[in-house]
Protein backbone atom coordinates (compact mmCIF):
# COMPACT_ATOMS: atom_id res chain seq x y z
CA UNK A 1 0.00 0.00 0.00
CA UNK A 2 1.56 3.41 -0.76
CA UNK A 3 2.22 5.27 2.45
CA UNK A 4 0.70 8.35 1.18
CA UNK A 5 -2.87 6.61 0.83
CA UNK A 6 -2.55 5.08 4.83
CA UNK A 7 -3.54 8.22 6.61
CA UNK A 8 -6.40 8.98 4.24
CA UNK A 9 -7.92 5.52 4.88
CA UNK A 10 -6.73 5.70 8.91
CA UNK A 11 -8.78 8.66 8.49
CA UNK A 12 -11.88 6.88 7.19
CA UNK A 13 -12.37 4.02 9.39
CA UNK A 14 -12.01 6.84 12.20
CA UNK A 15 -14.76 8.64 10.62
CA UNK A 16 -17.06 5.36 10.14
CA UNK A 17 -15.94 4.39 13.63
CA UNK A 18 -17.52 7.96 14.89
CA UNK A 19 -20.65 7.45 12.68
CA UNK A 20 -21.40 4.34 14.48
CA UNK A 21 -20.66 5.78 17.88
CA UNK A 22 -23.01 8.69 17.27
CA UNK A 23 -25.77 6.63 15.92
CA UNK A 24 -25.41 4.28 19.51
CA UNK A 25 -25.61 7.42 21.76
CA UNK A 26 -28.77 8.67 19.88
CA UNK A 27 -30.32 5.34 20.23
CA UNK A 28 -28.92 4.96 23.90
CA UNK A 29 -30.40 8.16 25.05
CA UNK A 30 -33.84 7.20 23.53
CA UNK A 31 -33.84 3.57 24.84
CA UNK A 32 -33.07 4.91 28.19
CA UNK A 33 -35.59 8.13 28.07
CA UNK A 34 -38.65 6.03 26.55
CA UNK A 35 -37.86 3.37 29.43
CA UNK A 36 -38.88 5.47 32.24
CA UNK A 37 -42.70 6.16 30.38
CA UNK A 38 -43.89 2.43 31.74
CA UNK A 39 -42.23 3.31 35.12
CA UNK A 40 -44.12 6.04 35.85
CA UNK A 41 -48.01 4.31 36.25
CA UNK A 42 -45.90 2.40 39.04
CA UNK A 43 -44.29 4.70 40.41
CA UNK A 44 -47.73 7.07 41.03
CA UNK A 45 -49.21 3.48 42.34
CA UNK A 46 -46.65 2.74 44.94
CA UNK A 47 -46.43 7.02 46.01
CA UNK A 48 -50.27 7.30 46.56
CA UNK A 49 -50.14 10.49 44.45
CA UNK A 50 -52.93 12.14 43.08
CA UNK A 51 -52.60 13.95 39.27
CA UNK A 52 -51.40 17.27 40.69
CA UNK A 53 -48.28 15.84 43.02
CA UNK A 54 -47.45 13.25 40.30
CA UNK A 55 -47.75 16.64 37.72
CA UNK A 56 -45.35 18.31 40.19
CA UNK A 57 -43.09 15.02 40.15
CA UNK A 58 -42.74 14.99 36.49
CA UNK A 59 -42.08 18.47 35.92
CA UNK A 60 -38.75 17.75 38.26
CA UNK A 61 -37.43 15.78 35.38
CA UNK A 62 -37.90 19.16 33.08
CA UNK A 63 -36.77 21.05 35.54
CA UNK A 64 -33.50 19.00 35.75
CA UNK A 65 -33.16 19.15 32.25
CA UNK A 66 -33.35 22.85 31.72
CA UNK A 67 -30.81 23.64 34.55
CA UNK A 68 -28.25 21.20 33.26
CA UNK A 69 -28.38 22.28 29.70
CA UNK A 70 -27.04 26.07 29.14
CA UNK A 71 -23.57 24.84 30.99
CA UNK A 72 -23.21 21.85 28.70
CA UNK A 73 -21.98 23.58 25.66
CA UNK A 74 -18.82 25.03 27.36
CA UNK A 75 -18.14 21.60 29.39
CA UNK A 76 -18.26 19.76 26.15
CA UNK A 77 -15.82 22.65 24.98
CA UNK A 78 -13.30 22.29 27.77
CA UNK A 79 -13.58 18.19 28.69
CA UNK A 80 -15.04 16.99 25.46
CA UNK A 81 -17.69 15.29 23.96
CA UNK A 82 -16.81 11.72 25.34
CA UNK A 83 -16.88 12.76 29.21
CA UNK A 84 -19.84 14.74 28.65
CA UNK A 85 -21.58 11.89 26.94
CA UNK A 86 -19.96 9.03 28.91
CA UNK A 87 -20.82 11.04 32.54
CA UNK A 88 -23.99 11.99 31.77
CA UNK A 89 -25.09 8.56 30.35
CA UNK A 90 -23.35 6.83 33.33
CA UNK A 91 -25.99 8.63 35.69
CA UNK A 92 -28.77 8.54 33.71
CA UNK A 93 -28.28 4.15 34.12
CA UNK A 94 -27.09 4.34 37.71
CA UNK A 95 -30.62 6.46 38.43
CA UNK A 96 -32.72 4.57 35.79
CA UNK A 97 -33.24 1.39 38.55
CA UNK A 98 -34.02 3.98 41.76
CA UNK A 99 -36.93 5.43 39.91
CA UNK A 100 -38.59 1.79 40.14
CA UNK A 101 -37.89 1.25 43.76
CA UNK A 102 -38.19 5.14 45.67
CA UNK A 103 -41.17 5.10 47.95
CA UNK A 104 -41.01 8.50 49.11
CA UNK A 105 -41.82 12.10 46.91
CA UNK A 106 -38.80 13.83 47.91
CA UNK A 107 -36.34 10.93 47.06
CA UNK A 108 -38.26 10.56 43.94
CA UNK A 109 -38.34 14.14 43.53
CA UNK A 110 -34.25 14.46 43.68
CA UNK A 111 -34.06 11.14 41.78
CA UNK A 112 -35.90 12.86 38.97
CA UNK A 113 -34.38 15.79 38.68
CA UNK A 114 -31.37 14.28 39.05
CA UNK A 115 -32.26 11.90 35.97
CA UNK A 116 -33.16 14.82 34.15
CA UNK A 117 -30.03 16.57 34.42
CA UNK A 118 -28.14 13.72 32.32
CA UNK A 119 -31.09 13.83 30.26
CA UNK A 120 -30.76 17.39 29.52
CA UNK A 121 -26.90 16.87 29.27
CA UNK A 122 -26.71 13.90 27.07
CA UNK A 123 -29.09 15.58 24.83
CA UNK A 124 -26.73 18.51 24.04
CA UNK A 125 -23.95 17.10 24.31
CA UNK A 126 -24.45 14.20 22.04
CA UNK A 127 -25.81 16.85 19.23
CA UNK A 128 -22.69 17.99 19.48
CA UNK A 129 -20.71 15.40 18.77
CA UNK A 130 -23.49 14.75 15.76
CA UNK A 131 -22.67 18.18 14.27
CA UNK A 132 -18.95 18.00 14.20
CA UNK A 133 -19.06 14.28 12.68
CA UNK A 134 -21.56 15.67 10.29
CA UNK A 135 -19.06 18.57 9.47
CA UNK A 136 -16.54 15.94 9.36
CA UNK A 137 -18.22 13.89 6.63
CA UNK A 138 -19.61 16.28 4.18
CA UNK A 139 -22.59 14.73 4.02
CA UNK A 140 -25.93 15.05 5.74
CA UNK A 141 -26.45 12.96 8.41
CA UNK A 142 -28.36 14.62 11.11
CA UNK A 143 -31.58 13.37 10.67
CA UNK A 144 -30.44 9.49 10.61
CA UNK A 145 -29.01 10.38 13.92
CA UNK A 146 -32.57 11.83 15.16
CA UNK A 147 -34.16 8.25 14.03
CA UNK A 148 -32.17 6.32 15.86
CA UNK A 149 -33.54 7.98 19.14
CA UNK A 150 -36.77 7.73 17.86
CA UNK A 151 -35.98 3.47 17.19
CA UNK A 152 -34.62 3.67 21.12
CA UNK A 153 -37.43 5.38 22.12
CA UNK A 154 -39.20 2.67 20.57
CA UNK A 155 -37.65 -0.33 21.51
CA UNK A 156 -37.17 0.99 25.40
CA UNK A 157 -40.70 1.50 25.97
CA UNK A 158 -41.79 -1.31 24.34
CA UNK A 159 -39.46 -3.93 26.05
CA UNK A 160 -40.08 -2.32 29.59
CA UNK A 161 -43.79 -2.53 28.93
CA UNK A 162 -43.02 -6.34 27.80
CA UNK A 163 -40.97 -7.34 30.73
CA UNK A 164 -43.74 -6.15 32.85
CA UNK A 165 -46.35 -7.54 31.24
CA UNK A 166 -45.03 -10.55 31.69
CA UNK A 167 -45.36 -11.02 35.49
CA UNK A 168 -42.48 -12.59 35.99
CA UNK A 169 -39.93 -9.33 35.85
CA UNK A 170 -40.68 -6.68 38.60
CA UNK A 171 -39.85 -2.93 37.58
CA UNK A 172 -36.59 -2.64 38.90
CA UNK A 173 -35.27 -5.91 37.15
CA UNK A 174 -36.75 -4.29 34.09
CA UNK A 175 -34.86 -1.24 34.36
CA UNK A 176 -31.99 -3.04 35.67
CA UNK A 177 -31.93 -4.72 32.07
CA UNK A 178 -32.20 -1.55 29.97
CA UNK A 179 -28.91 0.12 32.09
CA UNK A 180 -26.67 -2.91 31.50
CA UNK A 181 -28.27 -3.04 28.44
CA UNK A 182 -27.04 0.85 27.35
CA UNK A 183 -23.85 0.29 29.12
CA UNK A 184 -22.72 -2.95 26.72
CA UNK A 185 -23.90 -0.16 23.74
CA UNK A 186 -21.94 2.57 25.43
CA UNK A 187 -18.80 0.57 25.93
CA UNK A 188 -18.98 -0.56 22.51
CA UNK A 189 -19.69 3.58 21.22
CA UNK A 190 -16.49 4.81 23.77
CA UNK A 191 -13.90 4.44 20.99
CA UNK A 192 -15.82 6.75 18.28
CA UNK A 193 -16.75 9.50 21.03
CA UNK A 194 -14.57 12.29 20.18
CA UNK A 195 -12.36 13.43 23.13
CA UNK A 196 -12.56 17.63 22.24
CA UNK A 197 -15.67 19.43 21.77
CA UNK A 198 -15.18 22.53 19.41
CA UNK A 199 -12.66 24.69 18.18
CA UNK A 200 -14.20 27.56 18.67
CA UNK A 201 -12.89 30.32 21.39
CA UNK A 202 -12.80 30.12 25.01
CA UNK A 203 -16.06 31.56 26.83
CA UNK A 204 -18.27 31.94 29.58
CA UNK A 205 -20.23 29.31 31.21
CA UNK A 206 -23.80 31.34 30.08
CA UNK A 207 -24.24 33.45 26.76
CA UNK A 208 -27.48 34.68 25.75
CA UNK A 209 -28.50 33.72 21.93
CA UNK A 210 -28.04 36.23 19.75
CA UNK A 211 -28.70 36.75 16.12
CA UNK A 212 -29.45 33.98 13.70
CA UNK A 213 -29.01 31.46 16.70
CA UNK A 214 -32.38 33.09 18.82
CA UNK A 215 -33.90 32.02 15.64
CA UNK A 216 -33.43 29.10 14.86
CA UNK A 217 -33.80 28.15 18.24
CA UNK A 218 -37.17 30.27 17.80
CA UNK A 219 -37.89 27.73 15.18
CA UNK A 220 -36.92 24.79 17.37
CA UNK A 221 -39.23 25.90 19.84
CA UNK A 222 -42.11 25.87 17.95
CA UNK A 223 -41.41 22.37 16.17
CA UNK A 224 -40.95 20.69 19.72
CA UNK A 225 -44.52 22.88 21.23
CA UNK A 226 -45.97 20.77 18.19
CA UNK A 227 -44.44 17.56 19.63
CA UNK A 228 -45.39 18.08 22.51
CA UNK A 229 -48.85 18.82 21.97
CA UNK A 230 -49.39 15.76 19.77
CA UNK A 231 -48.06 13.83 22.24
CA UNK A 232 -50.04 15.51 25.47
CA UNK A 233 -53.20 16.18 23.87
CA UNK A 234 -53.97 13.99 20.44
CA UNK A 235 -55.50 10.87 22.37
CA UNK A 236 -57.90 13.60 24.32
CA UNK A 237 -58.68 15.45 21.11
CA UNK A 238 -60.01 11.88 19.54
CA UNK A 239 -62.12 11.17 22.30
CA UNK A 240 -63.13 14.78 23.35
CA UNK A 241 -63.69 15.49 19.76
CA UNK A 242 -64.55 12.43 17.61
CA UNK A 243 -65.68 10.59 20.24
CA UNK A 244 -63.04 7.93 20.18
CA UNK A 245 -62.76 4.59 22.22
CA UNK A 246 -60.12 4.72 24.85
CA UNK A 247 -58.66 2.11 23.06
CA UNK A 248 -58.07 3.90 20.02
CA UNK A 249 -57.19 7.12 21.16
CA UNK A 250 -53.25 6.61 21.57
CA UNK A 251 -53.05 5.42 17.73
CA UNK A 252 -53.00 9.42 16.91
CA UNK A 253 -49.61 9.84 18.73
CA UNK A 254 -49.01 6.09 17.32
CA UNK A 255 -49.16 7.62 13.51
CA UNK A 256 -47.18 10.85 14.57
CA UNK A 257 -44.49 8.53 16.31
CA UNK A 258 -44.06 5.80 13.08
CA UNK A 259 -43.86 8.64 10.74
CA UNK A 260 -41.52 11.05 12.46
CA UNK A 261 -39.14 7.52 12.78
CA UNK A 262 -39.30 6.51 9.33
CA UNK A 263 -39.35 10.38 8.06
CA UNK A 264 -35.78 10.73 9.95
CA UNK A 265 -34.53 7.46 8.86
CA UNK A 266 -35.35 8.63 5.38
CA UNK A 267 -34.22 12.12 6.00
CA UNK A 268 -30.21 12.46 4.72
CA UNK A 269 -30.97 11.18 1.31
CA UNK A 270 -34.32 13.50 1.14
CA UNK A 271 -31.46 16.14 2.46
CA UNK A 272 -29.29 15.73 -0.39
CA UNK A 273 -31.89 15.28 -2.91
CA UNK A 274 -34.07 18.21 -1.98
CA UNK A 275 -31.53 20.22 0.16
CA UNK A 276 -32.18 21.87 3.55
CA UNK A 277 -34.34 24.97 2.14
CA UNK A 278 -36.65 22.83 0.38
CA UNK A 279 -37.20 20.02 3.55
CA UNK A 280 -38.41 22.94 5.53
CA UNK A 281 -40.90 24.42 3.31
CA UNK A 282 -42.79 20.56 2.20
CA UNK A 283 -42.09 19.78 5.84
CA UNK A 284 -43.80 23.12 7.35
CA UNK A 285 -46.40 22.85 4.70
CA UNK A 286 -46.88 18.63 5.32
CA UNK A 287 -47.42 19.27 8.88
CA UNK A 288 -50.05 22.23 8.48
CA UNK A 289 -51.74 20.33 6.08
CA UNK A 290 -51.85 17.33 8.59
CA UNK A 291 -53.33 19.97 11.42
CA UNK A 292 -55.95 21.11 8.94
CA UNK A 293 -56.87 17.26 7.99
CA UNK A 294 -57.44 16.75 11.92
CA UNK A 295 -59.03 20.60 12.68
CA UNK A 296 -61.68 20.40 9.89
CA UNK A 297 -62.55 16.95 8.66
CA UNK A 298 -65.03 15.33 11.72
CA UNK A 299 -63.85 11.72 10.89
CA UNK A 300 -61.03 9.61 13.40
CA UNK A 301 -59.98 7.23 10.33
CA UNK A 302 -58.77 11.09 8.49
CA UNK A 303 -57.60 12.30 12.20
CA UNK A 304 -55.12 9.66 12.56
CA UNK A 305 -53.76 10.30 8.88
CA UNK A 306 -53.53 14.02 10.21
CA UNK A 307 -51.26 12.92 12.86
CA UNK A 308 -49.37 10.63 10.39
CA UNK A 309 -48.73 13.68 8.10
CA UNK A 310 -47.69 15.96 11.14
CA UNK A 311 -44.98 13.42 12.23
CA UNK A 312 -43.94 13.08 8.34
CA UNK A 313 -43.63 16.57 7.54
CA UNK A 314 -42.24 17.38 11.34
CA UNK A 315 -39.74 14.47 11.15
CA UNK A 316 -36.77 16.33 9.56
CA UNK A 317 -37.42 19.85 10.91
CA UNK A 318 -35.30 19.50 13.75
CA UNK A 319 -32.40 18.07 12.20
CA UNK A 320 -32.44 20.76 9.49
CA UNK A 321 -32.28 23.56 12.40
CA UNK A 322 -29.49 21.56 14.40
CA UNK A 323 -27.50 21.59 11.43
CA UNK A 324 -27.70 24.98 10.90
CA UNK A 325 -27.13 25.87 14.40
CA UNK A 326 -23.67 23.99 14.34
CA UNK A 327 -23.28 25.85 10.89
CA UNK A 328 -23.51 29.43 12.26
CA UNK A 329 -20.69 32.18 13.01
CA UNK A 330 -22.68 34.13 15.65
CA UNK A 331 -22.06 32.19 17.89
CA UNK A 332 -19.45 28.99 18.49
CA UNK A 333 -21.08 25.71 17.83
CA UNK A 334 -21.23 24.38 21.57
CA UNK A 335 -23.16 27.52 22.81
CA UNK A 336 -25.39 27.42 19.56
CA UNK A 337 -26.41 23.64 19.92
CA UNK A 338 -26.71 24.34 23.63
CA UNK A 339 -29.05 27.57 22.91
CA UNK A 340 -31.45 25.72 20.26
CA UNK A 341 -31.46 22.56 22.17
CA UNK A 342 -32.89 24.58 25.49
CA UNK A 343 -35.32 26.61 23.65
CA UNK A 344 -36.48 23.62 21.59
CA UNK A 345 -36.54 22.17 25.26
CA UNK A 346 -39.07 24.57 26.72
CA UNK A 347 -41.16 24.04 23.58
CA UNK A 348 -42.47 20.43 24.50
CA UNK A 349 -42.84 22.13 28.17
CA UNK A 350 -44.64 24.73 27.57
CA UNK A 351 -46.19 23.58 24.67
CA UNK A 352 -49.02 21.33 26.54
CA UNK A 353 -49.77 23.89 28.94
CA UNK A 354 -50.01 26.29 25.81
CA UNK A 355 -52.41 24.08 24.03
CA UNK A 356 -54.30 23.36 27.44
CA UNK A 357 -54.81 27.00 28.34
CA UNK A 358 -56.28 27.87 24.77
CA UNK A 359 -58.48 24.91 25.12
CA UNK A 360 -59.53 25.78 28.26
CA UNK A 361 -60.44 29.37 26.19
CA UNK A 362 -61.90 28.10 23.33
CA UNK A 363 -61.81 24.34 22.36
CA UNK A 364 -59.10 21.87 21.02
CA UNK A 365 -59.80 22.66 17.51
CA UNK A 366 -58.82 26.13 17.98
CA UNK A 367 -55.85 25.63 19.84
CA UNK A 368 -54.61 22.61 17.06
CA UNK A 369 -55.54 25.54 14.57
CA UNK A 370 -53.03 27.49 15.79
CA UNK A 371 -49.97 24.70 15.24
CA UNK A 372 -50.71 25.26 11.73
CA UNK A 373 -49.40 28.81 11.72
CA UNK A 374 -46.68 27.29 13.99
CA UNK A 375 -45.96 25.14 10.99
CA UNK A 376 -46.30 27.62 8.12
CA UNK A 377 -43.75 29.86 9.89
CA UNK A 378 -41.36 26.91 10.07
CA UNK A 379 -42.04 27.09 6.10
CA UNK A 380 -41.32 30.46 5.35
CA UNK A 381 -38.18 30.44 7.60
CA UNK A 382 -37.07 28.28 4.97
CA UNK A 383 -33.87 30.20 4.41
CA UNK A 384 -32.09 29.32 7.55
CA UNK A 385 -31.22 25.91 5.83
CA UNK A 386 -28.91 25.22 2.89
CA UNK A 387 -30.05 25.25 -0.84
Amino acid sequence: MPSSLAPTLTRDSARVREQISTRLVFFIAGFATAAWAPLVPLARERLGLDEGSLGLLLLCLGLGSITAMPVTGILTTRVGCRAVICTSVLVILLTLPLLAVLDGWVAMALAIGVFGAALGTVDVAMNLQAILVERSSGKPMMSGFHGLFSVGGIAGAGLVSLMLGSGVIVPVLSAGLISAASLVLLLIAVPGLLPYGDDGPTVPLLVWPKGIVLFIGLLCFLCFLVEGAVLDWSAVFLIAERGSDVGLAGLGYAAFAVAMTLGRLTGDRLRTVLGEQRILIAGGVLAAAGFLVVVLIPSATANLIGFLLVGAGASNVVPVLFSAAGRTRAMPPSLAVTAVTTLGYLGILAGPALIGFVAHLSDLRMAFALLVGAMLFIAASFKVGKP
